[in-house]
């Protein structure tokens, strides 16, 4: 598998015939400045985990450009159906979808999940979620993308479910969690990970301006920091 990570909460994530795209947050993203279009070139999937703007991103226009299919909660799919996206794979809290390569499973979060309208109307888009995307092919890792969410016990639950070996972690504050409950997050209860990739920092001025402060609370964990450089694929 290649990741990518385009800042903030972004990936691309390419293995066999599957390029899929999570929290494609790439026009207005402060941390991208890159080509919108190059980075979510041959998407064949876009992966949303929850209604906020600064995730929701680009995910209408990469659908309908390149036909890729959207997965995400019940009401963000009805939400985007609404702005032309017509392929699309509605679930919701603890359900799992086949994608042919390779399963999603939306798990809870602790956060919100609004959007607020150009005329200041806010609309509930479903529960924020974390996403599990587990391929078919075992050499594969499964991956765990947190979303945004604070530290919560049944982490663990998760770990025993699915047995992530990847996990990107918010650990930019203010928003999500910090660097010591991101840290203890993956240290206590997720004990299959071995590679912690933070993400959701540096984006933006209230944000952390580095993932320092997770690297060194993660120094002795059984699981290794992984700090990609951004718009620059790395194998897992």
């Amino acid at each position: 598998m290649k990741l990518t990570w385009f800042g903030h909460s972004a990936f691309r994530l390419e293995f066999g015939n599957s390029v899929v795209m999570i929290d494609p947050f790439l026009t207005g993203n402060p941390a991208f400045g890159g080509d919108p279009e190059a980075a979510s070139a041959g998407a064949t999937h876009v992966l949303l985990t929850h209604g906020h703007a600064d995730h929701i991103g680009d995910a209408a226009a990469i659908c309908k450009r390149t036909g890729a299919k959207l997965v995400t909660n019940y009401e963000l799919a009805m939400w985007l159906g609404k702005q032309g996206v017509t392929a699309f794979d509605p679930m919701n809290t603890g359900g799992t979808t086949d994608q042919g390569e390779f399963t999603v499973t939306l798990t809870q979060a602790f956060h919100s999940s609004v959007e607020v309208d150009a005329n200041g109307v806010f609309h509930c888009l479903g529960l924020p979620n974390g996403i599990v995307v587990t391929p078919k092919d075992k050499h594969e890792p499964t991956v765990y993308h947190m979303g945004d969410t604070d530290i919560f016990s049944d982490m663990a639950l998760i770990d025993e479910l699915y047995a992530p070996t990847v996990a990107l972690v918010p650990v930019g504050d203010r928003f999500t969690m910090g660097p010591r409950a991101a840290a203890l997050s993956v240290k206590r209860y997720l004990r299959n990970v071995t590679t912690a990739i933070p993400c959701h920092y540096a984006t933006f001025g209230m944000l952390l301006p580095d993932a320092s402060g997770f690297e060194a609370e993660m120094v002795g964990a059984k699981a290794k920091v992984l700090v990609p450089e951004k718009g620059k694929a790395v194998s897992l």
